[in-house]
């Protein structure tokens, strides 16, 4: 047993794009490295609770460099939308390269007509701030805190719901706020507008 470690995950010229934590972690079989004489080759078992399955998919389109347009979650479905917001969450340092916030008063347009559950809307937002596979929140605490700034925006910034009509028929969950409860596409819309975001729903 070799304990907990960090995982890093390289693309084709040895930088990380981004790690996990594991634990768990036992080494199973050691042999000499093919790549370079000096270096060992392990075989390790390993427990790793954020290495969602479907995540292959994403990393390899992040370590190709081939997410590259915006639209190609459209088509996943529910688990593997998550798997995509994992992938864009813990890549998101390598894929914005220290690109610094967009400028205060920013306009973005975030596209509903693909929003039909919660992950959708992140991974919608997500796009529509930092641009194909572009983190932007994957929960509501998270949403909060991109708000913030340091995550590709800083409020206040103005968005444009495009098709919004089709996303408030699709986001009705009624999610506990306190002593009520509010639709999801609702609560949405406060957590957005109490960040200092300017939403017009078109």
């Amino acid at each position: 047993m070799a304990g907990n470690a960090w995982l890093a995950l390289l693309d084709g010229d040895g930088a990380t794009m981004g790690s996990y934590f594991v634990s768990e972690v036992t080494v199973v079989d050691v042999k000499p490295s093919a790549r370079e004489t000096g270096l060992v080759d392990l075989t390790v078992t390993l427990w790793c609770d954020n290495a969602l399955p479907g995540a292959e998919r994403a990393w390899d389109l992040v370590r190709t460099s081939h997410l590259n347009h915006t639209g190609m979650w459209h088509e996943l479905a529910p688990e593997e939308r998550r798997a995509w917001l994992s992938v864009a969450l813990f890549s998101q340092e390598y894929q914005r390269q220290a690109k610094p916030d967009a400028s205060v008063g920013q306009v973005f347009a975030l596209d509903g007509r693909h929003i039909v559950d919660e992950d959708s809307f992140y991974c919608a937002i997500g796009e529509a701030v930092n641009g194909p596979g572009g983190y932007f929140g994957w929960n509501l605490d998270a949403l909060d805190d991109c708000l913030c700034g340091g995550w590709g925006a800083t409020a206040p910034f103005t968005l444009h719901w495009e098709s919004s009509a089709q996303a408030r028929a699709r986001l009705v969950e009624r999610i506990p706020v306190g002593d009520r409860e509010v639709a999801l596409f609702d609560l949405l819309l406060e957590i957005l507008e109490e960040r200092g975001v300017s939403v017009f729903l078109q």
